[in-house]
């Protein structure tokens, strides 16, 4: 048998083997560029508005639409109410328009594929997009790797088409005659899909992924990660392992969740975990629970020196990875401080920087008092024995906008932070009216920040950094650090405002070409589109 190296080398307060040094030190010699990101949330088409909405403290929170489905037929203010669900609130994707044909799909399959295999689709062409991945690139070395949960919508109206047995039993039990047992139960399946051969595919999760890698032509690894609420980070972490392999060029990753069905409700409602109040409050002393949301996050990684060789754009650097299970605990959903912050410092160790450089913690922050006491435990844990320092990190948690999107959450976190740090901005956590008196917070190393500001250089000259948890049932536990990148860049960076749209008006094509070369002088000696009155403008060339 192989003796088990167990030399031993200093490392701070930690003793770390050969091998778990060299392990640590993969991602502090490659680091992982972020080159592009998209995303479908609450209130959000995109990704400039979900930012925009970030930055103007916008809560996306609202009732469930009546397309949706009917909440009177499931809800009851009783929380012990059998079968009813004592929330009706949520953030939800606003519509979008999807062409079939776009994507190669015949319009007869929509019906029986689940929307998060449609959505993602939408997501996954706007990621290339944004990280400038073309029809010429070499998808063959294109991987993708999402977060989706055990369950798809789609998998309630098939479950229930099975249920005509059931039903015909009853009828019988009830004294209805033969006949109208068959025209009651023929109604009863009419009012759901159908079993045909695209039913299978279209409930899959993993054909989320899979469908994503048909349509792009991708060559790399292709799956889903099912890690609970966890399940972006676990399926990020994955990603960039292939990359640091060499398996792929270019990974695809997040996580995707567009269930707010009325079996999400039920399931949060009877563990029970929703709140009572109209919004979500992490770490706020009137905190009472947490509320579901629909969401799609996705994020293009790439090897740090591949991108600064293809002149890529990059949003943010990701330097370390920590993840670690709760082991033994009070239940298999209770989560637990120590499991959390061995997460936190497994990450830290692997980027190689100390903790206390840390500016920005993008929280789980779900709004419960149990997790939320459970987080911070282990943030002034990790935090707290790595400085005595006082309230010098800033704490939020984007849930608080756009609710929890489980498998998609730590997506949403991830975006927020790798824009926050491209963009200099601390960005507010809303709904914190008092601080949770239980977290003592003022005595801890962290802040909660709850106004938009500028995220001001260190004094010390180091760079922006940035942590994101996400936490699953189960006793799973991811934390991810991220780090600005630093070229040379002399120009503002955008707070808020998206790319200007200048309207130009011509009777012909000559008077175009004349006007086009009038907008060049003028931006050629002021380059601030906002001192122009282009709104005044309409375009009129007749084509």
């Amino acid at each position: 048998m192989a003796k088990k190296n167990t030399t031993s080398v200093n490392h701070g307060k930690d003793v770390l083997s050969s091998d778990e040094q060299r392990l640590n030190s993969r991602l502090q010699e490659c680091p992982i560029a972020i080159i592009g990101m998209a995303s479908v949330f609450a209130d959000a088409k995109n990704l400039d508005q979900f930012w925009d909405n970030i930055v103007d403290s916008v809560d996306a929170i609202i009732d469930i639409p009546s397309d949706r489905w009917n909440i009177d037929d499931h809800y009851s203010a009783d929380k012990k109410a059998a079968d009813k669900t004592y929330c009706k609130r949520g953030g939800f994707i606003p519509e979008l328009d999807f062409d079939p044909m776009e994507f190669g799909l015949p319009p007869n399959i929509l019906e029986l594929t689940d929307i998060a295999q449609l959505l993602s689709l939408i997501v996954a062409r706007d990621v290339l997009s944004d990280a400038g991945i073309g029809s010429d690139y070499d998808h063959d070395k294109i991987g993708i790797t999402l977060g989706v949960g055990g369950g798809q919508k789609q998998i309630s109206p098939l479950t229930a088409r099975l249920q005509g047995p059931v039903l015909e039993k009853v009828l019988k039990a009830s004294g209805i005659d033969e006949d109208d047992r068959e025209m009651i139960i023929e109604k009863f399946k009419k009012a759901y899909i159908g079993w045909e051969e695209n039913s299978f595919p279209g409930m899959l999760g993993n054909v989320i992924a899979g469908r994503i890698a048909n349509r792009f032509d991708f060559g790399g690894t292709n799956c889903v990660v099912d890690a609970a609420c966890a399940g972006s980070l676990a399926a990020i972490k994955m990603a960039i392992s292939d990359l640091l392999d060499y398996r792929s060029e270019v990974m695809i990753s997040g996580g995707v969740c567009c269930d707010n069905s009325p079996f999400m409700y039920m399931s949060f409602s009877k563990t029970p975990a929703f709140t009572t109040n109209d919004d979500i409050r992490p770490f706020d002393d009137d905190s009472k629970g947490m509320l579901v949301g629909e969401g799609i996050g996705m994020l293009a990684f790439k090897r740090l020196e591949d991108a600064e060789r293809d002149g890529d754009r990059i949003y943010s650097v990701l330097k370390g990875i920590g993840t670690s299970s709760d082991g033994r605990f009070k239940s298999i959903y209770a989560p637990r401080p120590d499991g959390q912050a061995k997460a936190l410092k497994r990450a830290y160790e692997d980027a190689g920087f100390a903790p206390e450089t840390c500016g920005l913690i993008e929280g789980h922050g779900t709004g419960t008092k149990a997790g939320d006491a459970a987080e911070f435990g282990g943030l002034t844990q990790h935090f707290g024995a790595a400085s005595d320092k006082k309230q010098h990190i800033a704490l939020g948690s984007v849930k608080s906008q756009i609710g929890h999107t489980k498998a998609a959450a730590g997506s949403a976190g991830m975006i927020k932070a790798a824009l926050a740090l491209h963009h200099k901005i601390l960005p507010a956590t809303i709904h914190i009216d008092k601080p949770s008196e239980a977290l003592d917070i003022k005595n801890s190393p962290m802040y909660l920040n709850s106004e938009t500001r500028p995220w001001m250089p260190r004094e010390d000259g180091m760079p922006r950094r940035a942590g994101i948890s996400s936490f699953g049932f189960g006793g799973t536990n991811f934390h991810i650090v991220l780090e600005e990148y630093r070229p040379s860049h002399d120009s503002a960076y955008r707070l808020n405002s998206v790319s200007q749209t200048v309207l130009i008006s011509a009777t012909n094509q000559p008077g175009i070409i004349a006007e086009l070369n009038n907008w060049r002088t003028k931006l050629a000696v002021e380059a601030d589109l906002q001192t122009f009155a282009f709104n005044d403008l309409v375009t009129t060339w007749p084509l």
